[in-house]
């Protein structure tokens, strides 16, 4: 077999280097079937995301796709210089293409360790590989196996527990703190760039049901909104919808506030006191800090927010040593696994082989007693002798051969048996 992994990601090439190479989801179809096409005996997993590009590729027998071979390929994919790929590209093969990937899947290769949204998309590309017909057995396995030892890292450990985003703080661990249930909170977010977005989204799984989106340009409002099952609404409406709220989130990219103390003054009168939680996770600030000391009114910019992400960033760092502990491990069971699968057919064959000669020759013999009149304990003695012969001449081999599986060997024992014995393939 040969597994291998070939790509880029965040730690190799910078940005501008991902974005050329990187595969959106029409893209990657018609890669995977020129891929298949020009290697058809090679199964192939296309995992393109903003931060990463790798090809996972494994064959069932050592004749898989050379490093030049698929650079020449990802070249012609991509319209890119070769020399440019050789820059970037790395690969990694057998138990470290294995490790690799398993590692990916748990988010502990991410830019943000512990970032969820990495198994969804390792999952993603595997499913569109197997709908394109590029998969097969061994990233079957492989893929399946990565998928199940993400969430073992994810419920054996912590490292996916702590919140290290700001929108991802703000609205999963302050935003709980003051509202028990947010499907029956009035929410207004400001701004729809990609910090409102994501804000939706934590908000969205929180169970919000009522947010307005509010945009200097109200279309991207639309689309935002759109896109994330929230309601837009004109940002002349700010005033009406912060006097109704009682959660605001302000993500914008303004260069000065977008809320002072005295235009607030009239919106803090039109609530009568009722409490209103703001989260300006913009910088520079979108609201005056002054808002904050008006009763009722409970403020956090991004520097309260970072502080926690920070808390919890190092919380996390603390829980790689234990899930990485878990990766080797479980690299350590899959390879050995593929291995024996691998020596499977052999070592029934020389069993089978092993077997045929030592009935063929105590037919012989067994014939041979009976003309001389020797006893049914005697016959059965010699029997149980052949048995013990066979099954000690027989130990060595399987047991150097269970060995060179376990330490990850190369199958040089394996074809040495093969040649030894004259075993030929099924």
């Amino acid at each position: 077999m040969k597994l291998q992994m070939i790509g880029c990601s965040h730690h190799q090439a910078n940005v501008e280097f991902r974005e050329q190479l990187s595969f959106t989801g029409d893209q990657a179809q018609i890669a995977l079937d020129a891929f298949r096409d020009r290697f058809p005996k090679t199964e192939a997993v296309l995992l393109s995301t903003c931060n990463r590009v790798e090809f996972y590729t494994a064959t069932d027998d050592d004749s898989g796709v050379e490093q030049a071979q698929f650079i020449d390929f990802l070249a012609d994919q991509r319209g890119l210089a070769q020399d440019q790929l050789m820059e970037h590209l790395i690969c990694r093969n057998g138990n470290e293409a294995i490790e690799h990937l398993f590692t990916v899947a748990a988010s502990l290769d991410s830019m943000v360790v512990g970032e969820p949204q990495i198994l969804a998309q390792v999952k993603q590309a595997y499913e569109l590989a197997c709908t394109q017909g590029s998969a097969g057995p061994l990233t079957h396995s492989i893929f399946q196996t990565a998928s199940r030892v993400a969430k073992r890292v994810a419920s054996e450990t912590a490292i996916h527990k702590k919140r290290v985003s700001v929108p991802s703080v703000a609205v999963g661990e302050i935003a709980v703190e003051f509202f028990e249930r947010m499907d029956d909170k009035r929410i207004v977010l400001i701004g729809a760039g990609e910090m409102g977005r994501e804000t939706l989204q934590y908000l969205r799984d929180k169970g919000a049901r009522d947010v307005r989106l509010i945009n200097r340009h109200r279309q991207r409002a639309d689309e935002a909104a759109a896109e994330l099952g929230a309601r837009s609404a004109a940002w002349e409406e700010m005033h009406d919808l912060l006097a109704d709220a009682d959660l605001v989130v302000s993500t914008t990219a303004a260069t000065e506030p977008i809320m002072d103390v005295q235009r607030f003054g009239a919106i803090h009168q039109a609530r009568y006191g009722r409490m209103l939680l703001i989260l300006d996770l913009a910088v520079p600030r979108d609201f005056d800090p002054k808002i904050g000391e008006l009763s009722g009114v409970y403020l956090y910019s991004v520097d309260d927010l970072q502080a926690a992400c920070h808390r919890n960033q190092r919380e996390r760092e603390k829980e790689w040593p234990k899930a990485k502990r878990i990766i080797e491990d479980e690299t350590r069971d899959f390879v050995t696994a593929l291995h024996h699968r691998a020596t499977g057919p052999v070592i029934k064959r020389l069993r089978e082989q092993t077997e045929q000669v030592k009935q063929d020759e105590l037919a012989r013999l067994i014939g041979r007693l009976e003309s001389a009149g020797a006893s049914d304990e005697i016959r059965r003695e010699v029997t149980q002798a052949f048995d013990r012969l066979v099954n000690k001449m027989l130990h060595p081999p399987m047991a150097s051969l269970k060995d060179d599986v376990a330490s990850g060997g190369n199958h040089g024992l394996l074809d040495a048996l093969r040649k030894l014995f004259q075993l030929n393939d099924e």
